[in-house]
């Protein structure tokens, strides 16, 4: 078992935003490289419906689904995907919006099956929608840690604000930690996290964790516009350097919790198993 301990559960972390395009299913790819490069395993849990291309990025081609896995057509070792050495792919596809109708031996089934994965993994990374729909808010309130990527476009900032509120007073959620992406520097970067934490302090009894920031360097929009995984590409760029920090600060930050632990506590609470 490489990384974490055999005895540890599978650590759950969901990206997330409050809109689309603020560069979170690259944040997700990325981090999972990073983590990679330091001996874990990492299972990616693509769940964002409207436009599910994990595997575009790692340049592969998905074709069996969380749906195959719940109506029984195919066996979990069938569902996953290997994208890179180290790293799975678990994708939601139409399974995710099935979840709400399967009854309840469907359900524990489920979980049950998906439980045999803890352990295998030292990290599931969840690439959830953006918005605040009830998948998007169950993801996240099921996860050990919600990280919400925001972006110097007010829109981003409003939204972002909008899912942190909604988690927090109809799901009790205290705690979130905050990327700040397409960002001209490290220094803007935190300038935009202390705004946002300004606001939300302001209106929420809440506490925001600071992650790190992501500039848009020549390296990163080569990346991005070629469809391509800058820890692959530019591993030398400062955005590269920058989301290993990010990850480095997502681990330690770990270290720390010991709440909500697992894959099978993640699914239990995902599909409403008591």
């Amino acid at each position: 078992m490489s990384g974490l301990s055999a005895m540890r559960r599978t650590r759950t972390i969901s990206v997330t935003s409050g809109k689309g395009g603020v560069g979170k299913t690259s944040l997700v790819c990325n981090m999972a490289l990073a983590l990679q490069a330091r001996g874990r395993k990492v299972l990616i849990l693509d769940a964002d419906l409207g436009l599910s291309n994990v595997d575009i990025l790692f340049a592969q081609k998905t074709e069996n689904h969380l749906l195959d896995l719940i109506e029984g057509r195919k066996k979990i070792e069938e569902v996953l995907h290997s994208v890179d050495k180290g790293i799975d792919l678990l994708s939601g596809g139409s399974g995710l919006v099935e979840l709400s109708r399967i009854n309840a031996f469907q359900r524990r089934q489920l979980v049950e099956t998906l439980d045999s994965l803890d352990g295998k993994y030292d990290y599931m990374l969840i690439d959830t929608a953006p918005g605040i729909s009830d998948n998007v808010l169950h993801f996240n309130t099921a996860a050990e840690k919600s990280a919400v990527v925001i972006t110097p476009d007010p829109a981003s900032l409003t939204d972002a604000y909008a899912l942190i509120k909604v988690l927090h007073q109809e799901h009790q959620e205290k705690h979130f930690s905050i990327v700040c992406n397409q960002v001209r520097d490290e220094v803007e970067g935190l300038a935009l996290f202390n705004r946002f934490n300004d606001v939300v302090a302001r209106f929420l009894l809440v506490g925001l964790d600071y992650w790190g920031a992501i500039s848009q360097d020549a390296g990163f929009r080569r990346a991005t516009h070629g469809q391509r995984l800058v820890l692959k590409q530019e591993a030398q760029s400062e955005v590269a350097r920058q989301i290993v920090n990010i990850s480095d600060k997502m681990e330690r930050s770990l270290q720390r919790s010991h709440e909500k632990n697992g894959i099978q506590f993640f699914w239990e609470q995902v599909v409403g198993v008591a």
